[in-house]
């Protein structure tokens, strides 16, 4: 979840795909679409369809950041980060 949060902050205002989100994070569809589904009934993203841009493709949702999502990716990322940068030096 942490890499879904941190990916998702690096651009809180712009609505992502999850085929994009899989390839920034390197999550599998099996762990990625369940973390998003979990983190939109709580509040921290919210989710909506798109239709395609190309005829014959199908519609997609897309997914960003609520403000609830944002303070919460602020408050569990930093120290996460913090810790896992100390974890390489050593």
């Amino acid at each position: 979840m942490l890499l879904l949060l941190e990916a998702l902050s690096a651009r809180a205002q712009q609505w992502r795909h999850g085929y994009d989100l899989m390839q920034e994070t390197g999550l599998l569809s099996g762990t990625l679409y369940p973390l998003l589904i979990r983190m939109a009934d709580q509040g921290l993203i919210e989710a909506e369809w798109r239709e395609p841009v190309q005829l014959g493709r199908p519609a997609r949702h897309v997914y960003r950041l609520t403000a609830k999502g944002f303070a919460f990716s602020q408050e569990v990322t930093t120290p996460a980060s913090a810790y896992l940068s100390a974890a390489v030096r050593v």
